[in-house]
């Protein structure tokens, strides 16, 4: 028997539907309406539910609004590349927007750049995985294996410039039928134009990226080169050391100094600080907040631009021959310690602290012996915390302080009640108020030959579930209060508070006034004696306390 092997042993499968370039065209759009932009049409029949008429309306125009974009790409090589981009970005935009309530801003695409590879991998979940998936490698799939056809290119002109206006035309009438209720419920809840998917995501980034561009050629202005030191009161001549904790995510609502029923704070409690419970941040974010407490720019007068153009307090004590050095367990000091001796701890290996990627804020505590046992002369240390970086709360703390149980033990926050969302938070603040307290404790121990003293604020809160928002960064001005409202607190030893004319009775007493990030720079170079042109009076935490005020800001305002 005999094989004939010039016979075909095998069948290519070659079948691959055609479908038309408008065709297609609209099928994205009615994807991305449909499925991919659940948090905004949620919005839409929560806000205008009353007008049954007018929320169909609207999915018309948004449909022919999207049909309208999809025209513009539809070209011959350009339009599966540009189908895939939309809907890749509105797939990564619309898990992040439905599963935590975040908005997609510039500042959020700021901290995505600017984040670390471990903070990324607490984002990067099983939940994420099957999210892309299914909504979007399987539609990317579907737009590779069919054929587009395309018009010849005159013909093709023309029909989608007809159909690109017709599509304009439904969505302008709809617009000017509605405007009125439109305009103002945009007014009222401006959310819902922010979670457009993926308009306003790729907006944003655009605008990022213009940004970056921007500033990449900027060249820092030096601030306060006029600095000094004023001599100490109170007979003391010690070295004095300030140090600084820049707190992370830590939300004044759930520190119990400020009222919170659980006792997150037992350990500071018992030390001689005073809490200031009506304290506000500069942003939601560590991107924002981060630069905008170091600088000399209040809240409203920020921007990243005005920032980065100049230098920080860190500058300023500097010139005043302070030393000064930061300490980072985060993502980087976002600039602000360009110019002065910056320690990454965030990459150390140290098994007691760390692990797959991440340290705990106990680190800080097992280095800082070593460096207030070498200091002989003013110094400033900035320690700039992990704290209670979310989702994966967690691993913030040791298994020592998993007081409130049970707690949620993973990144994947849905698949965790929100009472375990908290308690893994709580857990997370309660070791934070163990490192701020063993750090009051180093400071006392070397009273007989410092003068010292702690402020410590964090960025900006965060959200656990309330109103269906959880983690931090949306726009301040659609911001909850849990995100804005933080911790700050300030303690100093006798010696230290003597050196500064600070009366600390008088600092309790005015304590509850409302404070903000504002009042960082100018209260940390009154801590330190420092006189300089730069420095606001009113602005400072200690001001109206400090017996000796009128001689400490004459050269100040």
């Amino acid at each position: 028997m005999k094989l004939q092997l010039d016979a075909p042993i095998s069948r290519e499968w070659t079948f691959r539907p055609r479908i038309g370039s408008e065709t297609l065209s609209a099928l994205v759009a009615l994807y991305l309406v449909l499925i991919l932009n659940a948090t905004f049409w949620s919005k839409v029949h929560n806000y205008l539910g009353a007008y049954p008429v007018m929320v169909f309306a609207l999915y018309a125009a948004i449909f022919t609004l999207f049909v309208a974009l999809m025209l513009l790409f539809s070209a011959k090589y350009l339009t599966k590349p540009a189908f895939i981009f939309f809907i890749l970005s509105a797939a990564v935009a619309s898990w992040f927007t439905d599963t935590f309530g975040v908005y997609i801003d510039r500042d959020m695409i700021r901290n995505a750049v600017e984040t670390t590879p471990a903070e990324a991998g607490h984002l990067i979940t099983r939940g994420f995985v099957l999210h892309m998936l299914l909504y979007g490698l399987v539609p990317v799939l579907l737009i590779l294996w069919v054929r587009i056809v395309h018009k010849p290119i005159l013909q093709k002109l023309l029909y989608n410039t007809v159909l690109f206006v017709c599509c304009l035309g439904v969505f302008g009438a709809t617009g000017y039928t509605y405007s009125r209720i439109v305009v103002a419920t945009i007014r009222q809840h401006r959310d819902v134009v922010r979670t457009l998917n993926p308009v306003t995501p790729i907006i944003e980034t655009t605008k990022y990226f213009l940004q970056a561009s921007a500033e990449a050629n900027i060249v820092v202005q030096p601030l306060g080169e006029d600095a000094k030191v004023a001599s100490p009161v109170g007979g003391t001549h010690k070295p004095r050391v300030a140090i600084i904790v820049a707190g992370e995510t830590a939300r004044a609502a759930n520190f119990s100094l400020g009222g919170y029923k659980r006792v997150t704070n037992p350990e500071l409690a018992s030390q001689d600080i005073v809490y200031f419970p009506n304290a506000t941040s500069c942003g939601t974010a560590t991107g924002t907040s981060l630069p905008c407490m170091f600088s000399n720019l209040t809240r409203r007068g920020y921007t990243h631009s005005k920032a980065r153009e100049n230098e920080t307090l860190l500058d300023v004590l500097a010139h005043a021959g302070i030393d000064v050095e930061w300490w980072d367990n985060n993502t980087g000091s976002k600039g602000i310690a360009d110019r002065v001796r910056y320690v990454d701890m965030a990459n150390s290996t140290d098994p007691r602290f760390c692990a797959e990627g991440e340290c705990q804020d106990g680190l800080f505590l097992d280095k800082l012996d070593k460096w207030l046992d070498g200091i002989n002369k003013d110094s400033v240390l900035v320690l700039h915390q992990l704290g209670s970086h979310g989702p994966s709360y967690y691993r913030r703390y040791p298994d020592e302080f998993r007081r409130f149980t049970p707690d949620c033990r993973t990144s994947e926050l849905g698949n965790c009640h929100d009472e375990e969302i908290v308690n893994a938070y709580d857990n997370s603040i309660l070791y934070t108020d163990h490192v701020l307290a063993t750090i009051i404790t180093k400071l006392k121990a070397r009273s007989d030959h410092l003068a010292t003293g702690m402020i410590y604020v964090s960025d900006h809160g965060e959200s656990l579930g309330e109103n269906g928002l959880y983690l931090h960064g949306t726009p301040y001005v659609l911001a909850p209060t849990v995100q804005t409202h933080v911790p700050l607190l300030v303690w100093t030893d006798p010696g230290f508070a003597a050196s500064m004319w600070l009366d600390k009775a008088c600092l309790a007493s005015t304590a509850a006034e409302p404070r903000s990030h504002d009042n960082l720079f100018h209260s940390v170079l009154s801590m330190m004696n420092v006189t300089t042109s730069v420095y606001d009076h009113n602005l400072d935490l200690f001001a109206e306390c400090k017996s000796g005020k009128t001689s400490f800001v004459a050269d100040g305002k």
